[in-house]
């Protein structure tokens, strides 16, 4: 990994571990306000809201583990990077979420069965308020770094705390409901919130396999690839372009066909330059191979 290329990774690790941390000591504060309160007043959605907040807190440290460990150097052992394992922090991360969410909907349906109705408090209203305003903003804030970072265990990490929010929604409304007569407000509420977070894993859980798979880069990073390399004139053809995703990292392979006349130096230097503006020009760092060919008719595609 090259010295820009390494300290463009080194840099989006901080903003990934900075995120992070503060969404542990916001979801250490949030777990146990939610759990106080939901068992002082005996509501299952507030717990599970809790425990909930609890498995943030597992995830968070599930994120920063990948990224400390993803962001290592390759090595002879790995030669193309550590980056997988952040692939699979977030497949944890997804796991983590679709055991809380099936919970949920277990427990609930349990408390529902058991015909079990109690009458909210103010307190119900302050923490679960305190709840959503909180994670949301965490969400914003996550997901901003993810997208910039392109990281997918940390926006899988986004998404725990926008179900967080969600869930709090969730309770809220059951809160509501419950004083307006309709008792099982709180178990439904939290059948609702079980659901979404269900729904939520299984879309992390298929991308994190989708990129395990080998699959290419999303389409506006390969637009720009394309946009690119047509932009230099001295490239008078290309074929064979193929990339994936490792991790945060971007793998690039390409044939360039050049003027048959050149010298190796020239030609070298048409495929440095290339490669300088990719480094350059592209959000996420890239690792980029290129293959120079003559511009011969036997080698045109």
């Amino acid at each position: 990994m090259g010295t820009g290329l390494q300290s463009k990774h080194q840099a989006a690790s901080r903003q990934i571990k900075n995120i992070t941390y503060l969404s542990i000591v916001i979801n250490v504060i949030l777990a146990a306000g939610k759990f106080i309160v939901g068992l002082l007043s005996g509501s299952l959605a507030v717990v599970a809201d809790a425990v909930h907040s609890v498995s943030d807190i597992i995830t968070d440290a599930a994120v920063i583990l990948g990224v400390h460990f993803g962001s290592k150097k390759p090595d002879s052992q790995h030669p193309y990077g550590h980056g997988r394992i952040e692939t699979f922090s977030s497949i944890f991360v997804a796991l983590a979420l679709l055991a809380v969410g099936v919970g949920m909907v277990f427990y609930a349906a349990i408390r529902i069965t058991g015909n079990k109705v109690l009458q909210p408090g103010i307190a119900m209203y302050v923490v679960t308020i305190a709840s959503l305003v909180l994670k949301e903003w965490l969400y914003q804030m996550t997901k901003r770094v993810a997208l910039k970072t392109h990281s997918s265990a940390t926006y899988a990490n986004a998404w725990h705390h926008r179900s967080d929010a969600l869930s709090s929604v969730a309770v809220l409304i059951g809160i509501i409901a419950m004083q307006f007569g309709f008792h099982f407000g709180d178990q439904v509420a939290a059948i609702a919130v079980g659901i979404m977070i269900i729904s939520v894993a299984a879309d992390v859980v298929g991308k994190s396999i989708s990129e395990l798979a080998e699959s290419a880069v999303d389409e506006n990073t390969v637009r720009q690839i394309k946009q690119i390399i047509s932009a230099d004139d001295q490239i008078r053809q290309y074929h064979h372009l193929r990339t994936r995703t490792v991790g945060r990292e971007v793998f690039l392979d390409l044939h360039i066909l050049v003027d048959p006349a050149l010298s190796i130096s020239a030609a070298h230097e048409i495929s440095e330059k290339l490669e300088n503006t990719l480094h350059s020009r592209l959000t996420r760092p890239v690792n980029i191979v290129v293959h120079i060919e003559p511009d011969l008719p036997e080698l045109r595609k």
